[in-house]
């Protein structure tokens, strides 16, 4: 029999796409059962070493890192670095003692999940792509369960058994703030139209430059902005927005349930995570896959809301020349705006983040 608080350990990082699933699940574990105790362990320098101490959970990290396609002297190091975030691992296995093992993608989930397997610690991987990541591949026929966010995705896995389809869990707050309140948020004007712009949580300078392209036509439409750069990029982009009142440019935005409710229309990348959080708050959005994810998975996410009729696909070489036309013909029909959003929420599941919880819960129950 399980102990009365379970203690449930969560590996998820790097990118905005493989963290906040994780804090979906846990928030919704928590909400199941309360005296649930969680660990996350990430790697020093990205999101979650940021974003995870925020939200009030414990977080430590390991020394791991990805394998670069190109050469370089990181990659050298990148057997060591398995070698040692293993041993860490066992350690922090020791220390935590956890009843399951959760990872959401990228490579800092590896170490864990392998060394949990190898204890016959319950273990469970969530993929939220279409085309699923190196990890989950590796791993998939170690773990416990599989869930998955796009039937396609169990073509990719050597065993499908213990494979399961739910969506992507998002965060709990989405949906809940009105269009006025995301405008007070951002102290922008509340009766303009407002376009949302982001390219993940590291940001997308093709889809800036795009922006950047099409600024003119936009203010002189009497649009407003409510731009998240990117860390990287923000600087450049604020010269060349100069003095311009746009409505809010920032490097990042932390509080997305006010910006998807101050927007009218989104172009954003088509990571799997902000498309389920497209689809629960019901946004219309233009959709600027990144060609360089593995297997294009992009492009396939970003497909299944083209053909629903919740969003326009745009190729990334073509955005800076053609999304300007797109914006502007889709901001001034706001009947094609109304219809596209009442067919994102349809392709929402508010559910997946209840439904992995519960299932987690009862594998320790």
């Amino acid at each position: 029999m399980a102990k009365d608080a379970p203690n449930i350990l969560l590996a998820g990082g790097g990118t905005g796409g493989h963290l906040f699933p994780a804090l979906a699940i846990a928030d919704e574990i928590k909400r199941l059962e309360p005296s649930s105790r969680f660990l996350f362990l990430g790697t020093k320098g990205k999101i979650e070493a940021r974003v995870v101490p925020e939200r009030g959970y414990p977080f430590r990290t390991i020394w791991i890192s990805g394998f670069h396609r190109r050469l370089r002297l990181d990659n050298f190091l990148f057997p060591i670095k398995v070698i040692v975030s293993f041993i860490q691992s066992l350690f922090v296995i020791r220390q935590f003692r956890p009843d399951v093992v959760v990872g959401t993608g990228g490579y800092v989930c590896g170490p864990i999940l392998f060394a949990a397997s190898l204890l016959g610690i319950p273990t469970i991987i969530h993929e939220s792509n279409s085309y699923p990541g190196v990890t989950t591949r590796l791993l998939a026929k170690r773990v416990t369960t599989v869930f998955i966010a796009f039937d396609a995705a169990r073509r990719w896995l050597k065993r499908t058994d213990h494979v399961m389809l739910v969506g992507t869990p998002t965060r709990e707050k989405l949906g809940t703030i009105s269009r006025d309140q995301g405008r007070t948020f951002f102290h922008i004007a509340a009766g303009k139209r407002t376009l949302l712009i982001f390219g993940g949580s590291l940001g997308a300078a093709s889809i800036n430059d795009a922006v950047l392209e099409s600024l003119q036509e936009l203010l002189a439409a009497d649009i407003q902005l409510v731009w998240q750069t990117g860390q990287s990029d923000y600087d450049r982009v604020r010269r060349a927005v100069g003095d311009r009142n746009i409505g809010w440019l920032g490097p990042f935005i932390d509080k997305m349930e006010y910006a998807f409710g101050a927007a009218d229309l989104v172009v954003c990348r088509a990571g799997a995570t902000t498309l389920a959080e497209l689809a629960l708050v019901g946004k219309p959005a233009v959709l600027v896959p990144y060609p360089f994810a593995a297997g294009d998975h992009q492009t396939h996410n970003a497909r299944s809301l083209a053909d629903g009729g919740a969003a326009v696909m745009i190729a990334d070489q073509d955005a800076r020349q053609g999304l300007k036309e797109i914006l502007l013909k889709l901001l001034n029909d706001p009947r094609r705006l109304d219809q596209m959003s009442k067919a994102s929420a349809q392709l929402g599941k508010p559910l997946a983040g209840r439904e992995i919880a519960a299932a987690i819960l009862g594998m320790i129950r």
